[in-house]
C-alpha cells in the first residue's frame, strides 16, 4: 500500500466545530469518523479528540490537544477559484467570525490561515505583458479580497 499525507490541525478544544465548519463551507466534504474522550481520559468524557475529515477529497485530522497551539501565516491552505462568485462566497464563509488581511489572505474563526485566489491570477500577474503584469501585481497589493474584474482591468491598462 502506498504512503499518505494528511493534514492534522491542532485545535485547544474546537476539533468537532472546526470540522463540521469546515465541511459546511466545502462542497464533496464530508466528517468521516469522531474519536471522543472517555471516562478518565484527559479531556472531557464525550469530547471529541480525533475529527477525521474530507475536503473536496484531501484528507483532514482534526485534534483536540489539551493545550491549544497557535496557527500562523507559515501555513496556509490556497483555495483556487474559477470566478468572482467562488471567491466571493468563499472569503464571505471563512472570514465570518475571522479577519481578513491582504492579497486574497484571512484568518477564519480557528486561526487557520486561507488564500482565496482566483485562478486566472498567474496569468494577471505573469502574464505576457511585462508592464500589465505590473498593474495587476499593484492592484493585487491594495487589495483584501481580489477582485479579478479590477485586476484584469488593471492588466489591460
Amino acid at each position: 500500500m502506498p504512503s499518505t499525507i494528511g493534514t492534522c490541525l491542532w485545535f485547544g478544544n474546537q476539533a468537532e466545530e472546526a470540522a463540521q465548519f469546515y465541511t459546511s463551507v466545502f462542497d464533496d466534504s464530508k466528517i468521516l469518523n469522531v474519536s471522543r474522550f472517555g471516562e478518565g481520559a484527559p479531556g472531557p468524557a464525550g469530547q471529541a479528540i480525533v475529527v477525521e475529515f474530507e475536503l473536496q477529497g484531501r484528507g483532514f485530522t482534526a485534534l483536540n490537544g489539551a493545550r491549544g497551539s497557535s496557527f500562523t501565516e507559515a501555513v496556509s491552505f490556497v483555495v483556487n477559484c474559477e470566478d468572482q462568485d467562488a471567491v466571493d462566497r468563499y472569503w464571505t464563509a471563512l472570514a465570518d467570525g475571522g479577519s481578513e488581511s491582504m492579497c486574497g489572505w484571512l484568518k477564519d474563526r480557528f486561526g487557520v490561515s486561507w488564500q482565496i485566489v482566483p485562478s486566472v491570477l498567474g496569468s494577471l500577474i505573469a502574464g505576457h505583458d511585462p508592464q500589465g503584469s505590473q498593474r495587476a501585481m499593484q492592484a493585487m497589493l491594495g487589495m483584501r479580497k481580489l477582485d479579478i474584474g479590477e485586476l484584469q482591468k488593471a492588466y489591460d491598462g
